[in-house]
């Protein structure tokens, strides 16, 4: 073979690349623009004493150093934040692996009305989360629909109002809000796992229990580490819940997340210098957690 011959499918590949490399440019300035540019602006901000101020002014921002970490990581609602996003995620997470991906396999079964329930199960994603409050209001209200089925067996005080129960009420509440998105993420996957694997653990005398153990979930675990990262990334930036659900996090901080606190300091009451060092410091509270999933999930691959 000549050398030309040979040189031919470089050429070709870096022709392959270019192209590919214009493809994805409008991406890449997207994340830069939107996410890259905003992070690196918000880490500046977080070691300095920063306002707000009116378009035009010239107000001095002075270095402070990790003085906002200081006061983030000592503050006691800032603490009590993330043991409820903790709190959280402890509950949310594995209810929207579990109950996605059995919900999954049972809908990717042959049964009667079987596009109708798949579109019952996405609806609450697509529907606004003021609605859904309402509907959930209605449902776990001091005067809702499950204290009057429930009468003297109520709690009290009620569901939402509650400071122990405030937080796992949510917790719920997203779950079922989000539950039909991961159900399409998992059927997706299942189109990926072999038919005759279970035609084959059929004849072996495999149930469907062990055949779900043995080959749905082996057979789907890249899908639930996506499912489970996702749903961190999405818990631990909880806000239009708790802001809506509880009143802004009460009761006593009992359903504050971060995101609110960031809220609640950099624009209600004008410290965006806090906000910003308790949005970094959620970054690295978010990727340490995503990271421990990532191991559990992908364990046994």
């Amino acid at each position: 073979m000549t050398l030309q011959h040979a040189q031919a499918p470089v050429r070709r590949r870096r022709g392959t690349s270019r192209i590919g490399g214009l493809f994805v440019t409008p991406y890449m300035l997207f994340v830069l623009v939107v996410f890259a540019v905003p992070l690196i602006y918000t880490v500046w901000i977080s070691f300095h004493r920063f306002y707000f101020t009116a378009p035009g002014a010239d107000v001095d921002s002075p270095w402070v150093g990790l003085a906002n970490y200081r006061a983030v990581l000592t503050d006691p609602v800032v603490g009590r934040a993330f043991l409820n996003i903790l709190t959280f995620l402890v509950i949310n997470v594995p209810l929207t692996v579990g109950l996605s991906l059995v919900l999954a396999s049972a809908l990717n079964a042959k049964l009667p009305f079987r596009s109708f329930f798949r579109a019952a199960y996405y609806l609450p994603y697509v529907t606004a989360s003021v609605t859904l409050v309402v509907v959930w209001q209605s449902l776990f209200g001091a005067d809702g629909l499950v204290n009057n089925l429930l009468g003297s067996h109520a709690p009290d005080p009620s569901w939402l109002v509650n400071s122990h129960l405030a937080m796992p009420m949510i917790a719920f509440f997203v779950t079922w809000k989000q539950l039909g998105f991961f159900v399409m993420l998992y059927l997706a996957a299942l189109q990926n796992v072999g038919k005759d694997l279970y035609e084959a653990a059929s004849v072996d005398g495999a149930g469907r229990v062990r055949q779900f153990f043995s080959i749905t979930v082996p057979g789907v675990r890249p899908a639930t580490t996506l499912v489970a990262i996702y749903a961190i990334i999405t818990g631990a930036n909880l806000f239009s819940e708790p802001y809506l659900l509880t009143g802004g996090g009460g009761p006593d901080h009992a359903s504050a997340s971060p995101v609110l606190i960031m809220y609640q300091k950099g624009i209600e009451q004008g410290h965006p210098d806090f906000a910003a060092a308790l949005g970094v410091v959620l970054v690295a509270f978010v990727l340490m957690v995503s990271l421990i999933a990532r191991k559990l999930t992908e364990r046994g691959n």
